[in-house]
């Protein structure tokens, strides 16, 4: 898994490509949020669940069902999320993580289609270092994962969303 630090900046990154009057700051900010909450099925780990069980990690909590529940109960709660753009945005937000996850290097893959499919997935490309969990992450492979991360997702979507606010600006001004 990336850490939660990258799963939180693909939906902040697309806040601020979008501009405040798509995406607003709450909007972004549960986003964000929502990006980062497949990985609280760690507590599985804990509660003696093993990495394969489908309650474990990388499991339901992975999932695009999930994803779609979620962001239709935030929608159904809160009237901000009610629009389609804004429910399209949430649901993309807690997708994103099952997506950073696929891309990673170990791991059990990631069971995208529970409960209609208990497969675990991998992308063909597997090119961010997965992160180790807990204080493991204080290490040397914490240090690779971070340099992964910076080059392979911080990088290439700040870019991205500077090419995006430019853009954004230019039409407005014109």
């Amino acid at each position: 898994m990336p850490t939660i630090f990258s799963h939180a900046l693909l939906p902040l990154a697309m806040g601020v490509a979008l501009g405040r009057k798509r995406v607003s700051v709450p909007l972004a900010l549960t986003g964000a949020a929502l990006a980062i909450l497949p990985d609280l099925d760690v507590i599985g780990f804990r509660m003696g669940l093993g990495y394969e069980s489908g309650w474990g990690h990388r499991g339901f909590s992975h999932s695009l069902l999930v994803a779609v529940l979620v962001a239709g109960g935030i929608a159904l709660l809160w009237r901000s999320a009610r629009r389609p753009g804004a429910f399209l945005f949430l649901l993309a937000c807690m997708a994103s993580h099952a997506l950073l996850d696929l891309m990673t290097d170990g791991g059990q893959g990631v069971m995208l289609f529970w409960p209609f499919s208990e497969t675990r997935w991998f992308l063909p490309w597997q090119p961010i270092r997965v992160s180790p969990i807990g204080a493991r992450f204080f290490t040397a492979r914490g240090l690779e994962t971070v340099w992964s991360e910076l080059t392979l997702i911080w990088l290439p979507v700040l870019l991205l969303c500077g090419v995006a606010v430019r853009v954004r600006r230019r039409r407005a001004a014109s």
